[in-house]
Parts: C-alpha cells; structure tokens; sequence
C-alpha cells in the first residue's frame, strides 16, 4: 500500500488545460499514480495507509512565490505560516540584489544594516554561513536539522556582489573588480543559485552601469540561470528602463525575469497595455521573458530608499551623516520633493502616499499606519522633518506602503501569457503590506473567482507550472506522476486572503491542506510540525 491516496480531487495540474476528477496516489514525497474517474470505472480503486476525501476541492500544484524575502524568515520562524498557509511550497530569495551571500565579514555587518528594514538586523540568526554554497547548505540543515517550511530556491544579488567586491563606491569597477564579480557569480551560480537579481533603484547596485551589467548577466546566461532585475525606474522613466534590461540580457544571451512588473504613478496611469507591447515585440523576435506581479496596487519597500542615490553612497553611516548635515539635508529634500529622486523612481515624492508600515524603535510605533503627511499635519511640521526624524531616529530600519499603482494596469498585465505570481512580501513591522500574508488566494479568490480576470486553469498555471519552468524544475510544477508532492487543496467557492492593510497578518481562508514533499504542512486547515522545505538548487 501506499502512503497517501488524495480521492476524488477536482485536479487543476498546472497546465492550463481543463479540469478532471482523480485519485492522486503519493509515495516517498512524489506523485506516484493518478487514476481518473473514468479509468476508475469498474476497477479496484487505489488503496494507501492513509486517505483523503477532496469531494469539493481543487488539487493544485504548491504555488511558487517568484519574488519573496523570506532570505532569514526561514531560519527565524519554523511555522512561517505567512507563506505555507497560502498554498505556497516555494519561495525564490535572494531578491532585489541584497542577500547574505557571498559575503565576508565586512559585506556580512554591512548588508545587514542596508537591509534591516526588510528582514531585521538578524541578532536572533547564527551567521555561520559566507558562501552561495553555505547558505543553501544552511537552509537544508534547517531547524536543527530538520529543514525549513517550504523549498527556497536562491538568486546571487548583484549588489552584495558590488559590494564584497568594490564596497559602496559610485564608479566603474577596474578590470580586476569586474572580473572579481564576475567569478562571485559564477562560484555562487556552480553552487547552485537560479540566477542573478539586481535592485537598480537599491544602492550599491544601482551604481551598476549596462555594460557591467551586462558581463555579469553573460556569466548568468552561460551557467543556465535568468536575470532578474528590479529595474532603474517602476516611475517617469518605465518603459524605457524596461526596454533597456531587454536590451541588455538579450546582448548578454541571458533569459529575463522582470521582478514585480508594475507601472507605477500618475505619469503611468492606463499604460499597462504599453508595457506588454514591448514585451510582445520582444517575445515575437525570440527573447526569452518572464515576469511576477502581486495582486495589488501600493508597493511596500524601506522609507531610505526614497532617498537619492548620491546621498546613499558609502553605505548606511554615510547616509546618515548626510542627513545629520543640515545643508546636506536639505539638498536630498530638493531632491525628493522637487527634482524627483531616483529613489523614488525619478517623481517627485508625495509624502500622503507614503505611510510608515514598520519601526525598528518601539518609541516610533506612533508613526505606523500614518502616511508622512498625516503624521507631520499631526505635529505641525513639513514632511520632509517628519521624514528625516524617523530615518535619523529610527537609524534607516522604517519600512512603507507607497501607495502609487493602479488596478487597471494591475488587471492588464496579470492577464500576460509569460506572467508568473510573486508576493514582494516583507514579514516584518508592524502593518506590513498583506500581500505578504494573501497574494495567492488573492488570486484565486479576489481575480478569479469574483472577477474573472483570469480562469482558474490559467491562474493555477501562471502560479505553478510557468515558475518552475522558468527556475528550471524538471519535476516540479505540475500534478504528474514522477513529480514531486509539492500539493495544495483549496476550495474554489471560498478561497480568499484573510489579510488586509488593517489586519495585515491575517491567515487566508479555504485553504485547508498543503503538502510539500508528500508531507502535510497545513493539515484540516491547521499548520503541522513539518519541515520538508530544503535548498532547491540549479540543476548542474
């Protein structure tokens, strides 16, 4: 007998194809039979130590975050229920182009502080690790050995890389830097990383030029793995920095992945449809393109990295002595306020669209949940004062909701045949933004099932089948037999986020069981005590 028969399933397999009714038979953490209700007719059905009524349910493949920073959530939280409660089996980290390897001691302290906002300083987490090879190596071990909720499968952030090899410098890198970065990426991608992320409105990577980009993406391309770069502008200049990282991997013969694909702002209003073109003509001359959204419209990022790149150069006390500085300070005000930072993705800022989700400093909780605006009206002061205060006194650790999108641009690109789904989710703070918490059931319930935007087939197919295709996953993706048992099964009448910008953290709902590995990990709706996630490698 086998381990685990699934009976009488309504199986969506990820291909996009219609739906069927099926026993689904797991062993050993793989699907090793499916047996369809009319080849059942007549037939002794599948018998297994273990069985499941799904009458009612969808049988779905896990559903892969393909934009997640869960980077040391993983080794934090063993429950990590903000990512295994949505059906999700697989996360890709290592986003936006700052991670925790490869580093050395120096880049390790440095990147800790750039990225708090995201991921807290990490003083609960034994940095044992330096390498690619290490830090997967550290995410199989896991809970004591145990291993971590979900898979994770790992991009090389070329900022870290910058950094370990040529510090917080805005310049060139000479010969020896390049090539010095150029054999991180290649160490990091033998050892198994996916790919490469940039974040190119994130410091120190933003100092990156096309043509040093460009060698690193060569080297990505040549080991198998994608690009995945959050670009130079999500604001006045989109389009172009869309076309330009097209230009730039199709140069380099590297796939691309296009992190959160958003068209952001008032000057992008309505103009979805423009991106996609692009994408279209690119697509039909041979390009090799994907890209993640999440389902709503604020974006969620650090209140610093509004700041200016100039101001950020030289890491996180450069930056906050400028801002100490009051001529200084006042050049980055005029700036965001007037010239449109390149932080802020080159519009000048509206400080009642930026609302504080998060503080390091439990004296500063009195600014979460109010926008700058709101807070600074409070206190009868500018914005731009509220502003400094909270990054000098919070020492750069506040995270925001930008509340800058648009749902008609939302709608138009999730419907794109190479669209793929990514929470951008940042578990940290006090308010964060619910797609952390709802992004998948989002989907399902807000997109497909009330509106229509997308049938269930196809949306299971952009959350499943197209990521593991694009990371390379030859047994992964689909509800096949060989494949691994990365499942969930969720009810299509009442899937839905339970999250919501006021009750960020709340679970979703209709989504009663979840397995990765064959292992239950939600359970009757309930999370278990499994650890079945491991490092999801490249294959070699």
């Amino acid at each position: 007998m086998e381990d685990l028969v699934i009976r009488d399933a309504d199986v969506v397999d990820g291909t996009g194809g219609p739906s069927y009714r099926a026993d689904v038979v797991v062993d050993g953490g793989r699907i090793v039979s499916i047996v369809q209700e009319a080849a059942a007719a007549g037939c002794q059905r599948p018998r297994a130590t273990r069985e499941l009524d799904a009458e009612g349910l969808v049988l779905s493949p896990g559903f892969v975050d393909m934009h997640a920073h869960s980077d040391l959530a993983l080794l934090r939280d063993p429950d990590h229920s903000a990512k295994v409660a949505q059906g999700v089996t697989l996360e890709v980290i290592g986003q936006d182009g700052l991670s925790y390897a490869p580093v050395d001691d120096r880049t390790l302290a440095e990147v800790r502080r750039a990225i708090t906002g995201w991921n807290g300083h990490g003083d609960d987490i034994d940095f044992t690790w330096r390498s690619v090879g290490e830090y997967l190596d550290r995410l199989d071990h896991g809970f004591d050995g145990e291993g971590i909720a979900v898979n994770a499968a790992y991009l090389i952030p070329q900022g870290t890389v910058r950094m370990l090899a040529m510090g917080w410098e805005d310049r060139e890198p000479t010969p020896e830097e390049l090539d010095r970065m150029r054999q991180l990426v290649a160490d990091g991608m033998r050892e198994g990383a996916v790919g490469m992320s940039s974040g190119l409105t994130y410091t120190p990577g933003m100092y990156a030029r096309d043509a040093e980009l460009t060698e690193l993406c060569r080297v990505v391309g040549e080991h198998g793995g994608y690009y995945c770069p959050h670009h130079r502008s999500y604001g006045a200049g989109a389009l172009q920095a869309y076309e330009d990282m097209v230009a730039l991997t199709r140069e380099a013969d590297c796939p691309l992945h296009l992190a959160h694909a958003t068209m952001n702002f008032g000057v992008n209003k309505g103009r979805g449809a423009e991106l996609l073109s692009l994408l279209d003509d690119a697509l039909a001359d041979g390009a090799d393109i994907t890209l993640d959204t999440y389902p709503y419209t604020p974006g969620c990022t650090t209140l610093v990295a509004m700041l200016p790149s100039w101001a950020s150069e030289g890491g996180p006390e450069a930056i906050l002595a400028r801002l100490e500085d009051e001529t200084s300070a006042e050049r980055i005000r005029h700036h965001m306020e007037v010239v449109g930072a390149d932080g802020c993705h080159g519009v000048p800022i509206e400080w009642d669209t930026i609302e504080i989700s998060g503080v390091t400093d439990p004296a500063l909780a009195p600014y979460v949940g109010r926008t700058v605006q709101q807070s600074a009206d409070e206190r009868g002061e500018a914005p731009w004062t509220t502003a400094r205060r909270l990054l000098l006194t919070d020492r750069l650790g506040s995270t925001i909701l930008q509340h800058v999108g648009h749902e008609e641009n939302v709608r138009t690109i999730m419907r794109h045949r190479v669209h793929t789904g990514g929470s951008d989710g940042i578990l940290r703070g006090a308010k964060p933004h619910p797609r952390a918490y709802g992004t998948f059931p989002q989907y399902l319930g807000r997109y497909v099932r009330e509106l229509g935007v997308l049938s269930l087939e196809e949306c299971v197919a952009h959350l499943t089948s197209r990521p593991a295709a694009r990371l390379g996953l030859a047994d992964r993706g689909l509800v096949r037999e060989g494949y691994r048992a990365d499942l969930v099964l969720f009810d299509p009448a009442t899937v839905a986020a339970g999250s919501t910008f006021e009750e960020p953290r709340a679970l979703p709902i209709g989504i009663p069981y979840v397995l990765v590995d064959g292992r239950f990990a939600i359970e009757d709706g309930r999370r278990t005590d499994v650890l079945a996630g491991r490092a999801v490698r490249r294959a070699q």
